[in-house]
């Protein structure tokens, strides 16, 4: 029996049924990834006798009937930025070389203490999070499995491909401008950012505070639903979170969308989105209506300023995070030289940050100097709520946005590393989510004529989390195409 096969949610009831050992689907997991590891270089460190240990104790529980937990034994791939205690957390970044943290984020105490699902391992990303094609880790680039030579997409394009090349059931990301949106569009899976302060940021190495959200990525959307009900809800360790009632989201994905309203914005379907891929997403908005809901263009006026409000927020807020990491506080120091502390920062900041890193942190720390912080930052903050407004007056007229997730399919590796601003013109479509706070979801609705995925996505209101997985799961329903699997795994 190959686990890759199944679905989490249908694994689950093997295991329930006695039908399958815990250690039997670890150990598979671990041959999967020795397959195709190699090839797509989803994980950058793995905890193999760790999670044999636990699959070994977990069977053990099951013969003495005391399965605990909605996940009991079920592999899972963790983004190298969610603090696991004793567990290498590189952030991706030569400066964190050997960091371990001293505790668990709250999201890893609820998926792996309060649930007993098993971490494999930590999977790449680009360093501090900090990119859109997984391409700026210290560890080097992972590889889109649908087209080896092309990118999975950033941030989280490590967490994409161990989903998508079959080698775990699902994984953990972070979205701050698109970072799990944009790698599931890429790879072919089901990706979801949920609303800033859904779900807790405890523990999670922040790039930029007021954006950053913890996520799944996964194969099918209810499997995204699950994931959702074990990490959401309010944490006294995280005072951005909010103590809003968690829904059973794995339940009735299947009720009607008769009625519903999805608005589609007239602003997202400009030049710069590639023919395939509003061919595609025209043909699932069809799709959409023909599943009963009403269709209604919007507006979201401000929308063009996006880009340059987001990345002037999120390098400033980047520019103080990362403040910390000088060699003394955190990170691996460069040089000792003597008495002179601001060599020592030089050194090991200049050395130990890669170029995006230090890009980002530079124009951050100039939005926010003297003479020009009412200038950049200020204005970005006000645009910013303009933004929020946008979306809050669409909402009034329609029940959930629908658009592409990306304006193009998976580009080549090397592409766009040395056009910095044509790359950040790629998170067109998912930055405004992230201004507003919003919930979104991707889910593959097709190919292009190079048969790489296509991503269609789904905006929800504040904490409608559950509107946007229904239309998600019904629409996944009726394409079927979310158990296709890549190239790579016929060979």
């Amino acid at each position: 029996m190959k686990i890759t096969d199944f679905m989490a949610y249908e694994l689950i009831e093997q295991i329930k049924n006695k039908e399958l050992k815990i250690i039997d689907i670890i150990q598979q997991t671990y041959e999967n990834i020795e397959k195709v590891e190699n090839s797509v270089h989803s994980f950058v460190s793995l905890s193999k006798e760790k999670a044999i240990e636990k699959a070994k104790n977990l069977d053990k529980q099951i013969e003495n009937k005391k399965l605990k937990g909605k996940l009991f034994g079920l592999p899972i791939a963790i983004k190298d930025l969610i603090c696991i205690k004793d567990s290498p957390t590189t952030c991706c970044s030569k400066i964190l070389k050997d960091f371990k943290p001293p505790y668990n984020a709250t999201i890893i105490e609820r998926l792996l203490n309060n649930e007993n699902a098993i971490c494999v391992g930590r999977t790449n990303m680009d360093e501090f999070a900090m990119g859109s094609s997984t391409e700026n880790s210290c560890y080097g680039p992972s590889y889109n499995p649908w087209d080896l030579v092309r990118v999975p997409g950033g941030s989280s394009g490590g967490s994409a491909t161990s989903v998508s090349s079959g080698q775990v059931l699902f994984s953990i990301g972070t979205d701050t401008g698109g970072s799990i949106r944009c790698p599931a569009s890429y790879c072919g899976v089901v990706g979801l950012k949920p609303t800033y302060g859904r779900v807790s940021r405890y523990g999670l190495i922040s790039y930029a505070n007021s954006l950053d959200v913890i996520g799944p990525i996964t194969h099918c959307v209810k499997d995204t639903a699950l994931l959702l009900e074990v990490i959401a809800g309010k944490d006294p360790l995280d005072s951005t979170s909010f103590d809003i009632k968690v829904d059973d989201y794995s339940q009735n994905l299947d009720q009607s969308i008769e009625n519903k309203i999805l608005g589609v914005p007239k602003e997202f379907f400009g030049d710069g989105i590639q023919p395939n891929v509003k061919n595609k997403i025209n043909d699932t908005i069809k799709l959409s209506e023909k599943l009963g809901a009403e269709i209604k263009e919007i507006t979201l006026p401000h929308l063009e300023y996006t880009i340059p409000t987001y990345y002037l927020i999120a390098m400033s807020e980047a520019s103080s995070n990362l403040a910390r990491f000088d060699g003394l506080r955190y990170g691996e120091m460069y040089d000792n030289p003597q008495n002179d502390v601001f060599e020592i920062f030089s050194k090991t900041r200049g050395e130990k940050f890669g170029e995006e890193v230090r890009r980002r942190i530079i124009l951050g720390t100039y939005t926010l100097s003297a003479g020009y912080y009412d200038m950049f930052y200020i204005k970005a903050l006000k645009i910013r709520t303009l933004i929020k407004q946008d979306f809050k007056n669409a909402f009034t007229q329609c029940d959930a946005i629908v658009c592409p997730t990306m304006p193009t399919t998976a580009f080549k590796i090397g592409e766009l590393i040395d056009d910095p601003l044509q790359m950040y013109l790629m998170d067109t479509l998912t930055c405004p989510v992230n201004l507003a706070g919003l919930p979104a979801l991707s889910i593959p609705c097709g190919f292009d004529n190079n048969n790489l995925p296509i991503g269609f996505q789904i905006i929800g209101n504040y904490f409608d989390e559950k509107m946007i997985l229904n239309i998600g799961y019904l629409i996944e329903k009726k394409l079927d195409i979310y158990r296709k699997i890549p190239p790579l795994l016929k060979k």
